[in-house]
């Protein structure tokens, strides 16, 4: 395993982490004893980062880590977030104090724990002052119930305000050949400050596997469906929609010998190209079962070169794949 400074905390967390979002539902369901196994595996093999949300299904996945993790959660850095999720919240999202000192209890009831490492901010709530939010995070700190604090899916000047208030200690941003939005002001902007950061949709949400074709059809219940809950999303329209999806899949196609030119199948070298932005300090995955936690540790120990990440861009503009999927995070409708 590589480890990589997380930000400023201290810590040291392992390149690649593990993504719960999946064992939630929202993308169908999931064999409860793999993913037992799966922790398991990715524990052996040197993951140390773990990440979940009050969001993932309100409750299941973090339910699901805790149970998973049992004594050896002190064997690693635990993330979790709060914000989104609330039906009875104008856009779903709430950040005011009240939600977020309740959440807190019970996201620590559901992990089985006393204290998280990171608490996370999982989208901008426009109805609540940054103040009133930072404050009551402060507060979780100085509780001993997080040991630091982030934000996730913030504009530029978003952080700059929350930044004036509280530290920000770690990001989580999409990041991946076909979502590469962030290089241009809020990786900069984390290097500056030294803010550690968390890379979600590594593999973009499965595109990158080479386990897809044109004809695919997901699961009603996966938000990679048309009918699933996140199917308004631009991020959808621009990795799986009609207008793009087979564009898309073609650049895929031609990924697969440049990863084969480092003996790598295509997850392990496009979780590799994740990794290699300077700013990374965690790659996240999502993993089924075990199988899958030790392929995706094959994206270990080897580097692209700089003729091979040029050849990347090459294909992606080849094939009129995307790479910035239009708008901004904060106008989707958030998860959950």
């Amino acid at each position: 395993m590589e480890y990589r400074p997380f930000g400023r905390t201290g810590l040291n967390v392992s390149a690649i982490g593990f993504g719960c979002w999946e064992i939630s539902g929202t993308y169908g369901p999931i064999d409860a004893a793999q993913f037992d196994a799966a922790v398991h595996r990715a524990l052996d093999g040197g993951v140390t980062c773990f990440d979940t949300a009050e969001a993932y299904g309100m409750g299941i996945s973090e339910q699901a880590l805790g149970k998973a993790l049992g004594r050896r959660r002190n064997d690693v850095c635990l993330v979790t977030k709060v914000g989104v999720g609330y039906p009875e919240a104008p856009n779903r999202r709430d950040s005011s104090r009240a939600r977020i000192m309740a959440a807190i209890e019970t996201s620590l009831r559901a992990l089985g724990t006393d204290h998280v490492d990171v608490y996370l901010i999982h989208w901008p709530d426009p109805n609540t002052p940054f103040e009133e939010t930072f404050r009551a995070l402060d507060d979780i700190v100085r509780q001993g119930k997080a040991r630091y604090i982030g934000v996730s899916n913030f504009r530029p000047a978003q952080l700059e305000a929350a930044m004036k208030l509280r530290r920000i200690d770690v990001v989580q941003y999409g990041w991946n050949m076909f979502d590469r939005r962030m290089a241009r002001e809020i990786f900069p902007w984390c290097r500056a400050n030294g803010v550690g950061v968390m890379a979600y949709g590594s593999l973009a949400y499965g595109l990158l596997t080479g386990a897809f074709h044109a004809g695919m059809e997901f699961d009603e219940a996966d938000w990679r469906s048309k009918r699933g809950a996140l199917g308004s999303l631009n991020l959808f329209r621009t990795m799986f929609g009609p207008d793009h999806f087979e564009r898309n899949l073609a650049a895929v196609e031609a990924l697969k010998p440049l990863a084969a030119k480092y003996g790598k199948t295509l997850p392990q070298f496009a979780l590799r190209w994740t990794l290699s932005h300077p700013a990374i300090s965690t790659g996240l995955v999502g993993f089924r079962n075990p199988n899958e936690v030790s392929e995706n540790l094959g994206a270990l120990g080897f580097e692209i070169s700089p003729q091979d990440m040029a050849a990347v861009d090459a294909i992606f503009v080849r094939n009129g794949a995307v790479t910035e999927p239009p708008g901004w995070l904060e106008d989707d409708p958030p998860p959950g």
